[in-house]
């Protein structure tokens, strides 16, 4: 069996010999003696035990270096090398998705719509073809000016036509440029609003929602409104985006004149056509109107 000075001085070959190491040597031959070499063993030992380079195993979880999704680098300091570690380019991959999904905030809405993008929009009629090319103006405005235009759209057709589609589309855009976009499924929103009364949240979830970069309320019209909830909650939410000229999308099966009937409709029985007039004015004022057809694509 070889002595502990044998396997010293093999470890310490085959470790000033790798040639990564080499390599390092030879690119700073003014700045290395070989005092720093001996002292920097251990370090020199660990970074040729791992991976140099990125290990190409598809996903970080899987990495076998010391610090999964890290690479080790040298460098010199104090007449010592030393070992830094840096991200792989999985690593920067994953967390460049990451980022991207973090830039929406969902609130209710179906996963395979928060998957959507624009490349995977279907263009089987002039419809659709035109939100498509308006979807593209609105990103490539930002990209253009770094604002974002003053106003969304006002997505309306039958069920079934792709309009939370585009909405989910429109909103990966956007994330791949850093901008935060809140999608909300309208319905259950409010429901949500209602049980928020009671523990004390509901102002915290309408400033949320009301100042979100970018706002996507979705299937506004199927809801059962009452009048606390279209004049409190979508009014207020509706009121403060329009004020501060905050782009804002909106998805339903009504277009506006439809919509105004329907927000005029109380839960009482009451017709309060003033009330639904005020909403709709602010709809109007942070949306642009888009109607959407096609086949029932949920069939």
């Amino acid at each position: 069996m070889p002595s502990f000075e044998e396997r010293f001085e093999a470890m310490r070959r085959e470790t000033i010999e790798h040639p990564k190491v080499q390599q390092f040597l030879r690119e700073h031959e003014q700045q290395v003696t070989k005092e720093m070499v001996e002292i920097s063993l251990p370090k020199l030992y660990e970074y040729i035990s791992q991976s140099t380079g990125c290990c190409g195993n598809g996903h970080t979880g899987q990495c076998t270096n010391l610090l999964q999704g890290y690479v080790p680098k040298l460098f010199i300091t104090r007449n010592v090398i030393d070992i830094t570690y840096v991200p792989c380019e999985q690593k920067l991959r994953e967390d460049e998705r990451r980022d991207v999904a973090n830039m929406i905030s969902s609130m209710h809405m179906p996963k395979d719509v928060l998957k959507a993008t624009l490349k995977d929009l279907a263009i089987d009629n002039h419809s659709r073809l035109s939100i498509a090319e308006q979807a593209a103006e609105f990103v490539a405005t930002y990209k253009r000016t770094g604002e974002l235009p003053k106003k969304g759209f006002y997505l309306y057709g039958k069920f079934g036509v792709g309009k939370s589609f585009v909405l989910g589309a429109i909103a990966n855009e956007l994330a791949t440029l850093k901008v935060r976009t809140v999608v909300v499924f309208v319905p259950e929103f409010l429901r949500e609003m209602k049980n928020a009364i009671s523990d004390n949240t509901l102002n915290e979830k309408i400033d949320y929602v009301k100042k979100a970069p970018v706002l996507m309320l979705d299937d506004i019209g199927a809801e059962t409104m009452s009048a606390w909830t279209r004049d409190e909650i979508l009014g207020t939410i509706l009121h403060y985006r329009m004020s501060e000229e905050l782009p804002t999308f909106i998805t339903s099966n009504f277009d506006y004149k439809g919509l105004e009937h329907h927000l005029a409709q109380s839960q009482r029985g009451d017709i309060e056509v003033v009330k639904a007039a005020r909403i709709m004015e602010r709809i109007k004022a942070v949306t642009i109107p888009v109607a959407m057809d096609g086949v029932n694509r949920r069939e």
